[in-house]
């Protein structure tokens, strides 16, 4: 028998884990992946040469430091990193996101390191 249509509870998923910088996926979109994550303090600095990537804030504050500037997001704001474009994720206090990009984008994008991961299913 078919499942029938659920609604995705951001509060609810975003409860279901606690590590930081961990990207969870709570849907697909096409060839997209809806992300969660919960980010604290600095990031690395990175670019993602083939694709956009849009950075959805849920609560808390997310700042996108470019080398031209930097995006200061509160909840309920978003900002798309064009494809290509330097970028680093800073978070003074635990920050929720959402973030849309296309499967298998890697989070370091280009940089590499220990903090590369796939996204994990969160169920």
């Amino acid at each position: 028998m078919p499942q029938a249509p659920v609604a995705i509870n951001l509060a609810d998923k975003l409860a279901q884990f606690s590590d930081l910088w961990s990207q969870k996926k709570v849907a697909g979109l096409n060839d997209y992946e809806v992300k969660l994550a919960k980010v604290k303090g600095e990031f690395v600095w990175h670019t993602h040469e083939d694709t956009d990537e849009l950075f959805l804030v849920i609560s808390g504050r997310l700042t996108i430091q470019l080398r031209d500037g930097d995006v200061a997001l509160g909840p309920g704001e978003l900002f798309v990193v064009p494809r290509g474009v330097e970028h680093c994720p800073v978070a003074d206090e635990e920050t929720a996101i959402l973030l849309l990009e296309p499967a298998g984008t890697l989070n370091t994008g280009d940089a590499g390191g220990p903090r590369t991961k796939a996204a994990e299913v969160l169920g």
